[in-house]
């Protein structure tokens, strides 16, 4: 959340051919399948012939573990989801920068107000209900992840990265216990509801404040 916020503040404040060629960019991991760009991963991560390890090795880090050690496991795991899915939140954010109102910008640029009064009492407050509906898709998606960590080491080393969908998958698909797999997935439903609900909620209130009302 915090990275697409970034990007998309810093592409968005200048239109020239560079901020359009890197939106245009940043798009590319979105037309990837989680499990191909998993895959992609894998072979940037080689310890052989990957290219992040080739530029590790320039600064004296020999044999990364990357995803074959519980102590990175999740790093590995967390760093290609962050690679897939900040582009989502950048065009939600981007659309939200582009829809505001130009007119409290151009009063505050008038009265000498810096750029960052301008963001936190400007920009922050009327893109909050484009950040709640980020931040609403990435959470489902997040916890209920499955691609990713499926391909990346079916949940290993160990259990490192078992989660929830995960855990219901083996059991009800690797070993028949349907039975068992069921409470997973209905407690992962009813987690992902509650906090999903009140996050609408507050998608509601933010949205009425950004309007004016």
């Amino acid at each position: 959340m915090l990275l697409g916020l970034g990007i998309a503040l810093l592409i968005c404040k200048r239109d020239n051919w560079f901020s359009r060629t890197l939106k245009v960019i940043l798009v590319f991991p979105l037309m990837i399948a989680p499990v191909i760009a998993t895959i992609i991963w894998q072979l940037m991560t080689n310890t052989s012939v990957g290219i992040l390890e080739k530029f590790l090795n320039y600064f004296g880090v020999y044999g990364f573990p990357w995803a074959s050690s519980p102590q990175t496991a999740l790093f590995t795991a967390a760093l290609i989801d962050i690679w897939v899915y900040t582009p989502f939140v950048i065009v939600l954010i981007v659309a939200g920068i582009n829809s505001l109102p130009k007119s409290p910008f151009e009063s505050a640029l008038i009265d000498g107000g810096s750029a960052w009064f301008t963001f936190k009492n400007l920009t922050l407050p009327m893109l909050k209900p484009f950040l709640y509906i980020a931040l609403i898709f990435r959470l489902m998606a997040s916890m209920q992840e499955y691609g990713i960590i499926f391909a990346l080491t079916k949940g290993g080393p160990g259990d490192t990265l078992m989660n929830l969908s995960l855990t219901a998958y083996n059991k009800g698909f690797a070993f028949l216990k349907f039975g068992e797999a069921m409470p997973y997935i209905l407690f992962l439903w009813v987690v992902i509801y509650i906090i999903s609900k009140k996050l609408v909620s507050n998608w509601l209130i933010v949205q009425r404040k950004a309007s004016g009302r």
